[in-house]
């Protein structure tokens, strides 16, 4: 019997898993690794253009239950408005009154007042929001940042070009290598761990040689894709445990009153912690923030949530701004759906995939600018009518990616950036 026909990518995983726990004594560290060829993979078609390229990093926040439009980007009046009236901001456009220190930055931000999206299920928003695809049982879609490794490479020599915060990564990588994973890490305040062996140094030298006399014979009996992916992997995983860059993750390093100004909870420590991972060159990094799901009193629920995102993402565009970073980085604000402009009966809002909005700041985008518009009550678009498409092939754009080249899958399925979306142009100065 052959044995490597009894082997599954799960099991070849769970093989190789083993041997790095029981030989080196950590734990596995999933979305090191990248493709030493895939740098010379973007093409140039549809390459021209306003914004192109513009971003060499995206900082992706999303919010996670779906965050009410009206009572933060997209503001209105009368019945319809919700526990603060709306604020001016230093743009020509106001902001729900929970974003006071948001309206002083407005002129460093873009939002789509026009994004729709066909389902009002938070899994299925969230999938379709950061992958572009609706979510299907027979494969998995890559998020824009293991699209990015595919066509540009590793952005960073020692550590993952992919990085998720305060969530698990939840298949980022799609049908694309293990290696394009994101990274998580879910508390950013406890940073990267398992990533230093409780083993002394001679012990873990002793350790690495047995590991590579018992995993010889494997590597040489199965020399499939999968075996090498993992060997490199492991080989990274190894590499970055005595390396100084590991530095990055240790926010104790920032001075105590710039961590108050982000926020002294997990997603302001977790925009610190996004800010530092692109001076250090990580092209894609993922911070997620919960709680948006206001079915119940929402006029408590923004004092907590919206008062944390709007000191958060304020402080990162000054912080950006001030390093000369905000210009060759993307910073994108999305969440899966809104929230009904009706107030229910337990004080809250109810889902509304119909409408929503987005924020984009950074990476060639204009400043102080409204793209599209909701009607009168926040119920539905009034004009431009934009999907989650749209906006990750704006995404895509603005960091350099072909969106339009068709790749194709394990299973010879094809697949773009975005699902044929197009990039919003308007968008870009």
């Amino acid at each position: 019997m052959n044995l490597h026909n009894q082997l599954d990518p799960i099991s070849r995983r769970a093989f190789c898993e083993r041997w790095a726990s029981a030989a080196l004594g950590v734990t596995v560290l999933h979305g090191f690794g990248g493709s030493a060829l895939a740098a010379e993979a973007a093409q140039t078609a549809a390459t021209s253009g306003p914004g192109f390229g513009k971003a060499k990093n995206v900082i992706f926040l999303q919010m996670i239950g779906g965050m009410t439009h009206i009572d933060t980007l997209d503001p209105k009046d009368g019945a319809t408005q919700g526990p603060k009236a709306p604020i001016k901001t230093k743009a020509d456009f106001q902001l729900g009154g929970t974003m006071v220190n948001l309206a002083k930055q407005a002129d460093k931000f873009s939002i789509i007042r026009s994004m729709t999206s066909k389902t009002g299920v938070h899994a299925a928003g969230q999938y379709v929001i950061r992958n572009g695809y609706e979510e299907r049982g027979t494969i998995k879609h890559p998020n824009i940042g293991a699209w990015a490794q595919h066509f540009l490479g590793s952005s960073h020599k020692t550590l993952p070009s992919n990085v998720c915060i305060n969530r698990q990564p939840q298949n980022g990588n799609g049908f694309f290598p293990s290696s394009f994973s994101p990274l998580p890490i879910l508390d950013p305040d406890v940073g990267l761990q398992y990533s230093q062996s409780e083993a002394a140094p001679e012990q873990m030298t002793k350790r690495l040689v047995m590991l590579d006399q018992l995993d010889a014979g494997f590597r040489q009996r199965f020399q499939t894709s999968e075996v090498k992916s993992y060997t490199q992997f492991y080989d990274k995983t190894v590499s970055i445990m005595s390396s100084t860059d590991l530095e990055v993750f240790h926010l104790d390093d920032e001075p105590a009153a710039l961590k108050e100004k982000y926020g002294k909870n997990k997603f302001g420590q977790g925009c610190l912690l996004a800010r530092r991972l692109v001076e250090k060159g990580i092209r894609y990094i993922e911070v997620a923030k919960g709680g948006w799901d206001m079915h119940n009193n929402i006029d408590d629920g923004l004092e907590e949530h919206g008062a944390e995102l709007d000191q958060a993402l304020a402080a990162l565009l000054e912080d950006l701004k001030e390093r000369g970073l905000l210009e060759s980085t993307l910073v994108v604000l999305c969440s899966e759906f809104g929230r009904g402009p009706k107030i229910n009966g337990n004080g809250g809002r109810d889902h509304h995939p119909k409408v929503f909005s987005t924020l984009l700041a950074g990476g060639g985008i204009k400043g102080g600018f409204i793209y599209g518009s909701s009607d009168k009550e926040g119920m539905a678009v009034a004009d431009k009518q934009t999907s989650p498409q749209d906006f990750l092939s704006t995404i895509g754009w603005s960091l350099g990616l072909p969106v339009d080249e068709v790749v194709m899958s394990p299973s010879n399925r094809p697949f773009t950036v975005g699902d044929k979306g197009k990039a919003v142009m308007e968008l870009f100065a």
